[in-house]
């Protein structure tokens, strides 16, 4: 799933592991950020290390605001009944600059094509669940000097648009350090207009990415 110019993708603000058994087998996903290629490939050796007695230690990762870079292994599991899935799954959920590895401690008993699929997708999932996300957005950074009787609206306003400040300065007025999604630019430009009769407006709009938390 690529993401169009400007829109917003998920990444992992701390990684995370879960467990999933299924027949006696242990499936491990053991989740890392990783901003390149290099990054992943050192994490999923690490990993490997780590596991090193394990049957295996199947691997994902994707790298790349639009996902460009995407690499995945089955580790000797029939192909496509690990990497692949694995992968599925932190493309489906949006989420890039990351990588999963997934390790296998054999129960006894072969769970077959399907079975495997579905172990190595949920191990994914139940690491995903102990991972914190957010959400980088695309949006501006900007000054707004506040006059203090009319502070306090305009916080509310904020606060209604879901954007908390940065950092607040207090001196001869407030000055607000902010960053806001370029979907409500326009509109809250208006609204802070509105809400100070024009005594306050944005200033030093610069485009960047931020980060949303939030919760899978």
């Amino acid at each position: 799933m690529e993401n169009e110019k400007g829109a917003s993708y998920r990444v992992l603000l701390t990684g995370g592991e879960g467990e999933y058994v299924e027949k006696k087998s242990r499936f491990i996903a053991t989740l890392r950020s990783c901003g390149s290629e290099e990054e992943a490939v050192r994490f999923i050796e690490e990993t490997k290390k780590k596991y090193w007695d394990a049957r295996h230690n199947c691997s994902a990762f994707v790298v790349g605001s639009r996902g460009e870079l995407t690499r995945c292994s089955d580790d000797g599991e029939p192909s496509g009944t690990a990497g692949r899935p694995m992968l599925e799954v932190l493309t489906g959920e949006g989420i890039r600059n990351a990588a999963v590895v997934v390790t296998r401690y054999f129960g006894g008993v072969l769970l077959g094509t399907g079975g495997l699929v579905r172990a190595y997708t949920q191990a994914v999932k139940e690491g995903l669940k102990n991972c914190q996300v957010g959400r980088m957005c695309q949006g501006y950074e900007a000054r707004a000097q506040i006059d203090y009787g009319d502070i306090g609206k305009v916080l509310y306003l904020l606060k209604e648009q879901g954007i908390e400040p940065v950092e607040a300065e207090y001196g001869q007025n407030v000055i607000l350090r902010l960053h806001i999604p370029a979907d409500i630019l326009g509109i809250l430009k208006k609204e802070l207009a509105d809400a100070t009769s024009g005594r306050a407006a944005f200033e030093g709009l610069e485009e960047i990415y931020f980060v949303d938390k939030e919760e899978i």
